[in-house]
């Protein structure tokens, strides 16, 4: 069965406006790169994705998707998340393409592990069109979906976009399954979104792309400093 992740990525500066009272233009898109390598790392090492595309029109995004071996492939003239993930989706469907794996580029704490869990869901049902997602925390938005083929069902991302994809998949008789990862579930937006990042990392001391960047930068939303502790 193959799986193709596929990562909707604008741009990364002007990234997470609304981290602008803890973050300045320049470490926001620092944040936002590393959380992008990290979602990057995790999809080209897991075992069941067979590929992995970043859909973006920024050069320095592009540049940063062939430095880990993606392919990348511009957004539609019609901007937009909605727009980039179903064309895509259609596009894969029509190259005969199993299932494919929508993820975000702000969810930094996401393995290859976790994705293996969710690509395994797929398993014993291989042959009927399904869904599985991954809501985040607050089971507001979509942190992950895989859908089975690319192309089975409309998408509904934005403000509670994981009831509106459940809907949707019941809406044309597509099965679906919710899975609960905290790591995906964990997608940065907001100064309490950085917060919870930044617990995680200092308890953890997990050595990944964001863990080195915000060892090195000074946050405001920081309970205590990340330099402050000592290297796993």
């Amino acid at each position: 069965m193959s799986v193709v992740a596929v990562l909707p990525i604008k741009q990364l500066a002007n990234a997470k406006q609304r981290l602008r009272g803890v973050l300045d233009d320049e470490q926001r898109r620092g944040l936002f790169k590393a959380m992008v390598e990290d979602v990057l790392e995790a999809v080209t090492v897991c075992p069941s994705i067979d590929r992995a595309i970043v859909v973006t029109s920024d050069d320095e995004v592009s540049a940063l998707a062939h430095y880990y071996g993606v392919e990348v492939r511009p957004e539609p003239e019609v901007a937009g998340l909605i727009p980039a993930v179903t064309v895509t989706a259609d596009a894969l469907a029509y190259e005969g393409v199993r299932a494919m794996l929508f993820l975000p580029g702000d969810v930094p704490l996401v393995s290859a592990e976790d994705l293996e869990v969710v690509a395994d869901g797929l398993a014993s049902v291989a042959n009927d069109p399904q869904m599985i997602i991954v809501p985040s925390q607050d089971l507001g938005g979509t942190n992950c979906l895989l859908v089975s083929p690319p192309n089975a069902m409309s998408f509904g991302f934005g403000e509670d976009s994981y009831r509106r994809h459940l809907r949707l998949a019941e809406t044309v008789g597509v099965g679906s399954q919710t899975i609960s990862l905290p790591t995906i579930g964990l997608d940065v937006d907001e100064p309490k979104d950085l917060e919870a990042l930044m617990e995680v990392l200092q308890n953890d001391g997990v050595d990944t792309h964001s863990y080195r960047f915000l060892k090195t930068t000074d946050v405001n939303a920081s309970p205590e400093p990340l330099n402050q502790v000592v290297d796993q």
